[in-house]
């Protein structure tokens, strides 16, 4: 099946990282030329790398979320480089694991700016060109913790449902403009954040890594963790031409780990 998207050029966020990383991939694959921003250099560049290696056209960039007033030099050198922003993937880092009560309220803001403002600001600032253009895809990766708040995620669960929200108002604001809005997220997919998540929830209740991994597996429909590659495959169906009536929604992509409907 043919995307659609061959001529388009893609903003993604973490795109150092597991998920991030995974979706620039997905989306280079369909010929989408594609900026990979990432607060760290290397990884970035490695997943550049990964890109060109096999003929697609990407471009790194050291991007750190919470520096808003750097948002429209970045943009302009992106433009600059790959061409006007067509697809957006907001996909931010995750805070560390922590109860909801007791934390302390500039840790609420600090990443209230980087995770929730961040995201926004940056969508704000594409969203006149993709007018313009008449289309335009804005998608949000969060967490299945938007759905089932996770145990110990509490700064995470909080603040990335806002983005839901956001989302869900956003898609009726620009729709007739040719641009959809929806949110993707991920259950227990493998990458180095759950490998984290994993070994702190083994340390807080003294138990072994293996345990706790078979424990979160057997919670799971299929058995197993995600493949990246499978999440980033979704968010690049989201991102095409063939999704255009896809908007307002919110996609799993868990393999049956959240149990509500």
């Amino acid at each position: 099946m043919d995307l659609g998207i061959s001529d388009k050029t893609a903003l993604v966020f973490g795109a150092g990282g597991g998920l991030g990383g995974a979706i620039a991939r997905s989306l280079a694959a369909e010929g989408t030329k594609v900026a990979v921003a990432d607060i760290n250099a290397q990884a970035a560049q490695a997943t550049v790398d990964a890109i060109t290696g096999q003929g697609g056209v990407a471009k790194a960039l050291v991007w750190d979320l919470a520096d808003l007033e750097a948002i429209p030099a970045h943009i302009g050198s992106v433009e600059a480089d790959l061409g006007p922003i067509d697809i957006l993937v907001n996909n931010t880092g995750g805070p560390p694991p922590t109860p909801v009560a007791g934390q302390a309220p500039e840790d609420w803001e600090k990443f209230f700016r980087s995770m929730v403002v961040s995201v926004i600001a940056i969508t704000d600032a594409v969203l006149p060109g993709m007018r313009e253009r008449k289309w335009g895809r804005i998608i949000t990766s969060t967490s299945s913790g938007v759905v089932a708040p996770i145990p110990n995620l509490g700064l995470s669960n909080a603040l990335r449902l806002s983005l839901v929200g956001w989302s869900k108002t956003l898609a009726r604001e620009v729709g007739k403009d040719g641009i959809t809005a929806n949110i993707v997220l991920p259950g227990r997919i493998a990458t180095g954040r759950i490998t984290f998540l994993d070994e702190q929830k083994a340390k807080r209740e003294g138990r072994s890594v293996e345990d706790v991994s078979a424990e979160s597996t057997a919670s799971i429909a299929l058995g197993r963790y995600g493949d990246p590659g499978e999440y980033g495959d979704m968010v690049a169906f989201m991102a095409s031409a063939r999704a255009s009536y896809l908007t307002g929604s919110v996609i799993r992509v868990d393999g049956g780990l959240i149990a509500s409907i």
